[in-house]
């Protein structure tokens, strides 16, 4: 029998079907709190009274969710403090929030005895049921322990996994896996050092494909994942799911597959470095100078860097396009899940003062398509370009940096996922078509 803790840990928010019992619950609720006690109403009597007071009840509430809307436009239009749009089902729910406990006040207030229990039960419905719902929306909590869990991947233990001169990256066609390979691959936490940029950096996740814990593991290829801003190294596997779609591409390939180092381009979940060197932290130098040479001396990994990609999400998206527009004899393909046309931090100004020396132009010389007129044209790189559909921004950017890389030589394509917006749905449904097919050019990619 399972631990009832473990169960409650691991149920699943992100499936909607899953919060139709506390959807419920929270409905009725709130209709106890808002509606006439049928006692009353069957004594009869001054009815007219009792329904003036739900009529207020009712009207209250209705303020509470004009007051959540105007915060989310406040918050999401206005300032954008999220650095997103919040979507029409976001709104709705904070509407339903605020409302909720808009008519808990009035209950605990104006009720009599069972209406101001009822109203203290809704106070955290109002607050639980609501966050529920807006996490189905975004998926940024597939379960409690992501959201209690910083690091969910234990430390990896690599053993002797150096480098091979001469080793080729195998295809499926012609690689034999040993009869003892693992069935699935393994992710784990590990450090990786700034030597040469100083940049304090998280522990890195790492994902290593079946082939790549083998007694003589082949040269592979490996994939730098970056997280979005704010976030975390291990996201793009505990959120993104970038481990089941890596382990899928693995089964269909006899266990080959691209190592993954998921490494911390922020130091800290919501300190946006902006990708390059400044006094925020050298985290260009870090993601293209120390975190390579850290992979290819512990990983048994494909020496040629046209075996080299990039996968992000938002600021980490960007961060792909920027290294790999911006490096391209470090990275030949980045899959590019809702990036910005430019590296910011509120605002051009801001930008150009926290990271640039307070000059406008350096900030635009270090936008993607700029990199791209100063580095092409290129002659074997890849780029996938994705965002949500009802993300028009991000979608916006994605067309246009895919006719610049076009333009510039890169094999480019861009893709939008139905239904969604600036989310993790985006991105699960982004690495389930795309990666594979990054991992695709990697592999073919080596003569």
């Amino acid at each position: 029998m399972r631990d009832p803790l473990h169960w409650l840990m691991g149920t699943r928010l992100e499936v909607p079907t899953k919060l139709v019992p506390a959807d419920v619950l929270f409905v009725v609720v709130a209709l106890l709190v808002l509606l006439p006690s049928l006692r009353l109403l069957r004594r009869g009597g001054r009815t007219h009274d009792l329904w003036r007071l739900t009529a207020v009840r009712a009207a209250v509430a209705l303020v509470g969710a004009l007051v959540g809307l105007a915060v989310c436009w406040i918050v999401g239009d206005v300032t954008n403090t999220f650095d997103t749009v919040l979507t029409a089902v976001t709104r709705m729910w904070v509407a339903f929030a605020f409302a909720a406990l808009a008519l808990a006040g009035v209950g605990l207030v104006h009720g009599g005895r069972a209406r101001r229990w009822t109203s203290v039960a809704l106070v955290p419905l109002a607050l639980v049921v609501p966050a529920l719902g807006i996490n189905v929306d975004y998926a940024a909590y597939p379960t409690l322990n992501t959201l209690v869990r910083t690091d969910p991947y234990p430390a990896l233990h690599l053993g002797d996994q150096g480098p091979v001169a001469g080793h080729h990256v195998p295809s499926a066609a012609t690689w034999t896996p040993p009869a003892d390979m693992p069935t699935t691959g393994v992710i784990g936490s590990v450090r990786i050092p700034g030597r040469a940029s100083g940049f304090p950096a998280r522990p890195a996740v790492v994902y290593l494909p079946p082939a790549a814990r083998t007694a003589d593991p082949p040269a592979l290829p490996v994939i730098v994942s970056l997280s979005g801003q704010p976030g975390g190294p291990s996201d793009m596997f505990s959120v993104g799911r970038l481990g089941d779609t890596l382990d899928r591409y693995a089964a269909a390939h006899h266990g080959l597959a691209p190592i993954v180092v998921s490494a911390d381009q922020l130091a800290v979940p919501g300190h946006n470095t902006m990708c390059v060197d400044s006094r925020l932290g050298n985290a260009a130098t870090y993601i293209t100078q120390d975190v390579p040479d850290w992979i290819t001396t512990h990983l048994r990994v494909a020496p040629d860097r046209r075996a080299w990609g990039l996968v992000g999400f938002s600021e980490g998206a960007t961060c792909s396009v920027q290294f790999l527009t911006g490096h391209p004899d470090g990275f030949s393909a980045a899959l590019a899940i809702a990036s910005e046309l430019q590296p910011v931090d509120r605002g051009p100004e801001n930008s150009a003062d926290e990271a640039f020396g307070g000059s406008l132009a350096a900030w635009r010389a270090a936008a993607p398509i700029a990199l791209m007129h100063a580095h092409g044209p290129y002659t074997h790189h890849a780029l996938w370009m994705t965002a949500g559909a009802n993300d028009s921004d991000f979608a916006d950017h994605a067309m246009r940096i895919t006719r610049a890389a076009t333009e510039a030589g890169i094999r480019a394509t861009s893709a939008l996922a139905p239904g969604s917006g600036h989310d993790w749905n985006t991105v699960q449904w982004s690495l389930h078509r795309d990666l594979p097919r990054e991992a695709d050019f990697l592999f073919g990619a080596i003569p």
